[in-house]
């Protein structure tokens, strides 16, 4: 029986929304989420308690544990995580909980959640018939390289790389080379990934009985800080079309995974980058629109939808982040003997360092804004701080989007 916070969740939901879905079947319903650092998830556990401290999120929060105050254990939802580190790649496999995030050893608890717990609840909520997430998500990894499908072709350096790589003496031949063996690595190891569990879908869903077979019910893609960031890849990502490449592939790969998995009509979510939340540089807007620029293709209307992750970035979290990022210039300061600064002749020592540092983080940070911040976050800016609130509203809205598309595929 599932958890009790679970059965109001759904009944809410199906009164609410109407996205309640009839058992007339009850095939397995497998759902694939995969991206990179973020599709891990960096938010510790510990910052669950900052979701209960905003009236509009609290009910999240209670979905989230159980009476006895512990994460929930999803009786109805199963997950199958596959990640690693290079060529160690492995699999952790249970009842959805949290601890599904970031781990450093693949089938141990890594402490983390990323979006794969809020999605799971929400879809649970919604469904009688059992559920499995299939997750593949590898820290640092890009869609023009990395996760490239195999229908946008090989990658092809533009005249700017190579001109760069030929000032820099670089040998062409063995860069193309190197660049044509690392091209859709993680593409293929997700689609081998998915693939295998489902051809023993049992071992990961101890209850499921081929016979009522399953279905491929959506795909949920969050990723994009490494095409972002690579003005190599990317020399006109200042300017407006600027990352065009990434939409043509991003394109490439909905079509590809639909054609790899046989859905050719799998709702399929684009998460799209949201660090720094609104208030973002132009860079990162530009790259947000390219991000979701295939969801207005028309081949793809209402079976594809471009969730927008910016409006769930914690700007308080983020206004602290911005003065913690003082401390640490100030610290690069001293140590390196910056002339405008106090360590200017190099004459501190270590002691006076660390003490003149702590005096100005205390002026710089409030203790309300320095135990805000333990509350709520546990990482850097591109892991969306760490906060768990963040990765809790994604994936609830990856989950919703997700049911959107469902409904409008089966009709009235």
């Amino acid at each position: 029986m599932k958890a009790s916070t679970v059965l109001l969740f759904s009944a809410f939901l199906a009164l609410c929304s109407g996205q309640s879905f009839a058992a007339e079947k009850r095939s397995l319903k497998v759902f694939i989420l995969a991206g990179q650092s973020n599709m891990e998830g960096h938010a510790k556990i510990e910052t669950l308690d900052y979701i209960g401290d905003d009236p509009a999120t609290a009910p999240l929060l209670k979905m989230m544990r159980g009476a006895d105050g512990k994460p929930t254990v999803c009786d109805g939802v199963w997950i199958s995580y596959f990640t690693g580190i290079g060529t160690s790649n492995g699999e952790g496999f249970g009842n959805l909980t949290a601890g599904y995030g970031s781990r450093s050893k693949p089938d141990q608890d890594g402490g983390k959640i990323g979006p794969e717990f809020t999605f799971g609840l929400t879809i649970d909520a919604a469904f009688a018939e059992p559920v499995l997430i299939i997750k593949t998500a590898w820290g640092g990894k890009s869609l023009h390289t990395d996760f490239r499908p195999p229908g946008a072709g090989p990658y092809v350096f533009n005249e700017t790389q190579l001109a760069n790589l030929t000032k820099r003496g670089k040998e062409l031949a063995e860069v193309k080379a190197k660049k044509a063996a690392e091209t859709g690595v993680y593409y293929r190891l997700m689609v081998e990934h998915v693939k295998k569990v489902l051809a023993d879908a049992k071992r990961v869903v101890p209850d499921y009985d081929p016979a009522q077979g399953y279905e491929i019910a959506g795909f949920v893609w969050l990723q994009g800080w490494n095409d972002m960031v690579d003005g190599d890849v990317y020399p006109q990502r200042n300017k407006p079309g600027g990352y065009a490449a990434y939409s043509e592939v991003m394109a490439q790969f909905i079509r590809d995974v639909r054609k790899d998995f046989s859905a050719p009509k799998m709702p399929f979510v684009i998460g799209v980058l949201g660090v720094d939340g609104l208030n973002a540089s132009r860079t990162t807007q530009e790259f947000r629109k390219a991000m979701a620029a295939p969801a207005a293709l028309p081949e793809f209307k209402g079976n594809v939808i471009a969730v927008e992750t910016a409006p769930f970035w914690s700007a308080e979290l983020g206004a602290i982040d911005k003065k913690r990022e003082r401390v640490s210039q100030m610290s690069y300061f001293l140590n390196s003997k910056h002339k405008d600064h106090a360590n200017a002749d190099g004459k501190m020592t270590d002691f006076e360092k660390r003490e003149y540092l702590k005096k100005f983080e205390a002026e710089v940070i409030s203790p309300a804004e320095a135990a805000l911040w333990k509350r709520g976050a546990s990482n850097a800016g591109y892991h969306y701080l760490g906060c768990a609130k963040t990765f809790a509203l994604m994936g609830k809205a990856f989950a919703e989007a997700t049911l959107q598309m469902m409904k409008k595929q089966q009709g009235p």
